[in-house]
């Protein structure tokens, strides 16, 4: 039995789910891109995958592609599962309308005997199209596992394809800088302030502001439709985060952090949480941190949050019941899920995302999405 067909005994849905993802799933890029996460260890592995689908290519058909490569052999991915491949037609996953999204390849699989095997992803209208044009990357190589502490990551779904997303508003008092997506909705496009928007036709905007692209719920399809998708998955994994059980940390400095150091884990307070002092989130590449916080949650003005140890933004979820308040000049790290309101003061700076059920509003901030 190969490597593949191990990784998906009993998962005959597998290949159907991949496709169904993608399809559903659209958010254009100007460029294609490809990226994956893994979630838990090598022996138990739940590896995701992500296609941007560039914006000349969107709407048109096409073919999926995924492939891994181990000890000089190739593995691709189609609809009836994981075949060898050799030599010829590169074997097609789907042959469909091509839209962007994220799916998970396979779950709880065991690559202990696997380190060093190459996932491949791709895209193209045709196989030549992929090829010649590098519609493909390399996006994942199976690791030997280093102690991980703290739970399952929170999925973000489509919603971790925004630098900052919201439903009622997202406000800027210029200059901020952006780098990555910003969307609002079901507010409209309008609710989209202080950024001057230049329309790109009638499905995107552009901004000095924004690395990246703009949407507004009142855009035409796909743009009304992604962003439903987005919001939804915004509040399902908020949802995720508040409901993990079992904390590892409860109620820890009585709701005052300043000061501290914060290995991975499942943090929980039952009330308003505050830092008042530089704050360091210490662990490795795959430990996370997710923390409850049942009420506001707040850093004062010029404090950072800083990472050591390898320990990485995209991997700490701040759930957050109330609002989230960024003070002056202070630096915060992390996705904030807030269902209240994120408010960012002037010079404040975010390595991480905004997602709220509200609204979110820049004072001459800066957010960076964190690398995949």
């Amino acid at each position: 039995m190969t490597i593949f067909q191990t990784i998906v005994r009993h998962k005959a849905w597998l290949a159907l789910f991949l496709i169904a993802a993608l399809t559903g799933n659209a958010h254009a890029a100007s460029t294609a891109s490809f990226s994956a996460a893994g979630v838990g260890t090598t022996q138990s592995l739940t590896l995701s995958a992500t296609v941007n689908v560039a914006d000349a290519d969107l709407g048109k058909t096409g073919n999926y592609y995924a492939g891994f490569s181990f000890e000089n052999s190739w593995y691709f991915l189609t609809p009836q599962g994981w075949t060898t491949y050799s030599s010829g037609t590169v074997p097609v996953l789907a042959t469909t309308v091509l839209y962007s999204g994220s799916a998970v390849l396979f779950t709880d699989g065991d690559l202990s005997s696997y380190v060093g095997a190459q996932l491949y992803i791709g895209y193209g209208l045709s196989e030549a199209d992929m090829l010649d044009n590098a519609k493909y990357a390399m996006v994942y190589t199976v690791t030997a596992d280093s102690v991980k502490l703290g739970p399952a990551a929170v999925l973000l779904g489509s919603s971790g394809n925004f630098a900052i997303l919201a439903k009622t508003a997202v406000s800027t008092v210029p200059a901020s800088a952006i780098n990555g997506d910003v969307g609002v909705s079901p507010a409209a496009t309008s609710f989209l302030t202080g950024f001057s928007l230049t329309m790109v036709g009638t499905t995107s905007a552009t901004s000095t502001q924004v690395t990246g692209t703009l949407y507004g719920a009142d855009m035409t399809p796909p743009t009304n439709s992604n962003l439903t998708t987005a919001v939804l998955d915004m509040q399902n994994a908020y949802t995720d985060a508040a409901g993990r059980p079992t904390p590892d940390f409860l109620n820890l400095g009585t709701g005052n952090i300043g000061g501290r150091t914060l290995t991975g884990g499942l943090y929980n307070w039952g009330t308003s949480v505050t830092i008042p002092g530089d704050l360091a989130i210490s662990g490795g590449a795959n430990d996370v941190w997710i923390l409850q916080i049942s009420g506001d949650l707040t850093i004062s003005a010029n404090k950072r949050i800083t990472l050591a140890g390898g320990a990485q933004a995209k991997n700490i979820f701040w759930q957050v019941a109330g609002e989230v308040i960024i003070e002056a000049g202070a630096h915060f790290v992390g996705n904030i899920l807030s269902q209240t309101a994120i408010t960012m003061q002037t010079g404040a700076s975010l390595s991480g995302r905004a997602l709220s059920q509200t609204m979110v509003a820049l004072d001459s901030a800066t957010v960076v999405k964190p690398a995949p």
